[in-house]
């Protein structure tokens, strides 16, 4: 599946009473809830000596995906626009692969 068609199907499930504005609050709110429920699984995991539920978390990233995909169709942006954008953020960052030293040494309108 293309990543576009991802967001293009999963935004038939979106709320079509809701406006622009109202999908923008969604689904930051959304993304908060999703990755909260999230690090949930794995705090039970790291400290509460419980098994990594690793399914339930794969639900739970698969709620992220949503949520990230509508706050892509809330700004009218392709969410494939996005990926490719980080992706050429991080190659800017980091164009021998991940260092401590770059992650240190980035400048501040490094965002």
């Amino acid at each position: 599946m293309e990543i576009n068609d991802y967001q293009r199907l999963a935004m038939t499930t979106l709320n079509p009473a809701l406006d622009k504005k109202d999908v923008l609050i969604n689904s930051v709110m959304g993304l908060c809830g999703e990755s909260g429920e999230a690090i949930d699984i794995v705090k039970k995991w790291l400290a509460q000596g419980h098994e990594l539920d690793r399914a339930h978390l794969a639900k739970e990233l698969g709620d992220v995906a949503w949520y990230l995909a509508e706050a892509a169709t809330a700004l009218d942006i392709p969410l494939e626009d996005i990926l490719r954008a980080n992706l050429d953020k991080l190659k800017a960052r980091y164009p021998e692969g991940f260092s401590a030293r770059n992650s240190i040494e980035r400048s501040g309108d490094d965002l």
